[in-house]
């Protein structure tokens, strides 16, 4: 006869079942409850560990299965940082990022070496350390702000870039410091640090996303896909131990090089970020607060004394750092307060440096007791300025990040009232519904949280036959692949002698602005395709036109080519598919490469005043040497060629010959064609074409009202 212990008679908990419990309940409801008293969750839950912690009620121990789940959740908040980080911005604000980086570790060390030296009285081994923990930091606060939708402003950019900089100089100091006392600090010791690495490095940055493009391009399983990304973040902070550097360091630099093939709107981002908000990241919290002890207030003055010192010159320090990047780049009172909120916690390079020093014995008193690095006043004023400094960045880092976000939501009450985008994309075939899907939530504007639409038509003489059937699956199949990225889509089921006619109709029922059509992966442009499509939907559909042709999926490609004909700019249409190819480039982080005339590059950049659209430019304006442009194109990349209907403007009657060469030549390769927006009448009734706040994505500016319209009103 078995017998089942169910109830825990003792403390703390060994019950494996009644352990994951408790921790649900903390996760689920702590922050449930703060909301309404206004603190945040993520302090929330480091307050609830130190209460259910050893030091607190004792349900329960900070055992190998919290250490074990909390580092998982340490390396996921670093690799969330470089993976969801704006590699265009990051490039381009790399100096900044180094700057703050040397602030955020030079001014931390000189104050940390100052107050250890001259007030605690500590040796000059120790002094460094101790001041080497206040320069380093953990972005405990990342979450938080990702969650608010700041996780792209320039001010987080730098910052992020920072901590990789200041955590990997501490973390050198800690090695070298360590050195120092086993005796190890010699010419190999440096070569081989140096050497490792460099190995390091090379390895990911070059190897990693070779074979993540590898990988992507052949499995289409959605659970592989998560598995195998959280396997390579692990790999990567393994790699980094091995090379005698922190795991975080290598956790970050694999979501940076993950950044490319992984898209912000795809279902595979999407589970990334729910998985680590949900699981990961709370275990990592709660586990922090576990090491939190409020007796030693208690204990003796010593303890207080220490503690209150490290937590003063920590959060000072970190506050000059934030206030000198905000000055010398002119930044705002937020973004110092993002910069501040960000970098002042301290946890997990500090936590490492704490234990390793304490646990380092330099010596023996007369009574034959240790001296050790880090004396135990040290240690226990670490768990109090852990607590302190996260709880500060976590407040000043919430009111900043609110703050931008309301302005930059006001930013777009304008362009919500004046443009309603919708976008209808007809699916038939269950192959191609999800890069359709796919292209759709990438192009679409962020403010459009309710203009996707999936069609499916039936053919009235086929009502409730299989042909029904089957369009109602791939119309459920088109809400769930929406459903995994967060977006709602719009389900049409149509019955209809006539295809075109099906389309036109619906996309005048519903006002749609841009329509996305989709060729078979393994099939080119038909002659039948071709002619619905020129004399059917472009002659009866005035919306943008979109065929799409997924050979690889969207996350491996590296380029976008676009080839735009002269006098482009002159159409109506051309500010609302630039818009949509800013769209996809902003959230495919792919590199784009304009093939245009100078005066359409002209164009181009007179929309891209506020925000401007990296790109590179080479001139082209015959399409008679189209096919000579083929020795440009790259394996990976993704063509995207704008074409015209006839007796527009921007029309070339060498675009007939597009269709074959594509069949032809570029057969294996993802491409795009772009047929711009025209006016109908339905256009007219729904929109101001002369409006220059249509074009939000590019700036809502008085200085560009004059360019924009002038642009606009070439016909």
């Amino acid at each position: 006869m078995i017998s089942l212990n169910i109830v825990e008679t003792t403390l703390p908990f060994t019950n494996p079942v009644l352990k994951f419990l408790l921790i649900l309940v903390i996760i689920l409801f702590t922050p449930i409850f703060l909301n309404k008293i206004k603190i945040p969750a993520l302090l929330g839950l480091i307050i609830a560990g130190a209460v259910v912690g050893p030091n607190g009620f004792n349900l329960m121990e900070r055992d190998s299965g919290i250490i074990l789940s909390g580092t998982a959740g340490l390396l996921y908040i670093m690799f969330l940082a470089g993976l969801e980080m704006d590699l265009v911005d990051f490039k381009k604000n790399s100096k900044k990022s180094l700057v703050f980086g040397l602030y955020t570790f030079i001014i931390p060390m000189i104050l940390g070496m100052i107050v250890s030296l001259y007030i605690l009285k500590f040796s000059i081994p120790t002094s460094i350390l101790l001041a080497s923990m206040f320069a380093s930091h953990t972005l405990i606060a990342y979450p938080l702000i990702s969650k608010l939708g700041v996780a792209k402003n320039r001010a987080v950019n730098i910052t992020v870039g920072g901590t990789l900089i200041t955590d990997t100089l501490a973390l050198l100091v800690l090695a070298v410091i360590v050195g120092m006392n086993t005796g190890e600090v010699n010419v190999t010791f440096w070569v081989k640090l140096s050497v490792s690495i460099l190995i390091f490095g090379a390895t990911v940055m070059l190897l990693f996303p070779i074979i993540g493009r590898w990988f992507f391009k052949r499995f289409h399983d959605n659970i592989s896909h998560y598995i195998f990304v959280l396997m390579m973040v692990f790999l990567g902070a393994f790699l980094a131990e091995l090379a005698g550097i922190e795991a975080i360091i290598g956790a970050f630099l694999t979501g940076l090089v993950l950044n490319r093939l992984i898209l912000r709107t795809s279902p595979l981002m999407n589970r990334i970020e729910f998985v680590g908000n949900a699981i990961f990241i709370p275990f990592f919290l709660i586990g922090v607060g576990m090491l939190v002890d409020y007796r030693v207030f208690f204990k003796d003055l010593e303890t207080i004394k220490v503690a209150a010192i490290m937590i003063i010159v920590a959060t000072s320090a970190k506050f000059l750092a934030a206030w000198l990047t905000q000055k010398t780049f002119n930044f705002s009172t937020d973004e110092r307060r993002l910069i501040f909120g960000l970098s002042n916690a301290q946890a997990a390079a500090t936590l490492a440096a704490v234990l390793i020093g304490y646990n380092l014995i330099i010596g023996e008193t007369a009574t034959g007791e240790p001296i050790r690095l880090l004396n135990e006043s040290i240690l226990n004023g670490t768990i109090l300025m852990i607590l302190f400094t996260c709880t500060i960045a976590t407040f000043v880092a919430q009111k900043g990040a609110k703050n931008i976000a309301l302005l930059e939501t006001s930013g777009m009450a304008a362009y919500d009232e004046e443009y309603i985008e919708n976008i209808l994309i007809p699916i038939n075939n269950s192959d191609t519904t999800d890069d359709l899907i796919n292209l759709g939530i990438i192009a679409k504007s962020k403010n459009n949280t309710n203009g996707l639409y999936a069609l499916s038509i039936v053919d009235d003489y086929e009502m409730g036959s299989s042909a029904d059937k089957h369009a109602r699956k791939i119309l459920e199949h088109a809400t769930v692949t929406a459903s995994a990225t967060d977006n709602t889509i719009h389900t049409l089921l149509r019955y209809d002698i006539n295809i075109v006619n099906g389309i036109s109709s619906v996309a005048k029922e519903h006002k749609i602005t841009d329509l996305i059509l989709g060729l078979h992966i393994k099939k080119g442009i038909s002659d039948s395709f071709l002619g619905n499509l020129t004399e059917g939907i472009l002659s009866k559909c005035n919306p943008t036109t979109f065929i799409y042709k997924p050979y690889q999926p969207f996350g491996t490609i590296k380029r976008h080519v676009i080839i735009v004909p002269a006098h482009a700019e002159k159409e109506i249409g051309f500010p609302f598919w630039l818009t949509k190819v800013w769209n996809i480039a902003k959230n495919s982080s792919a590199k784009l490469i304009f093939f245009a005339t100078k005066e359409t590059n002209a164009a181009i950049d007179a929309l891209q005043l506020k925000n401007p659209l990296v790109y590179e430019f080479r001139e082209f304006k015959d399409w008679n040497t189209f096919l000579e442009l083929k020795s440009e194109f790259q394996k990976d990349d993704n063509l995207v060629i704008v074409l015209s209907r006839k007796d527009k403007p921007s029309y070339d009657s060498n675009m007939s010959k597009i269709p074959s060469y594509l069949n032809k030549y570029f057969n294996a390769m993802s491409y795009l064609l772009v047929y711009p927006m025209q006016v109908g009448e339905f256009d007219k009734s729904q929109i101001d074409l002369t409006n220059p706040t249509l074009i939000e994505p590019f700036g809502k500016i008085d200085e560009l009202e004059q360019t924009i319209a002038k642009i606009l009103k070439r016909k």
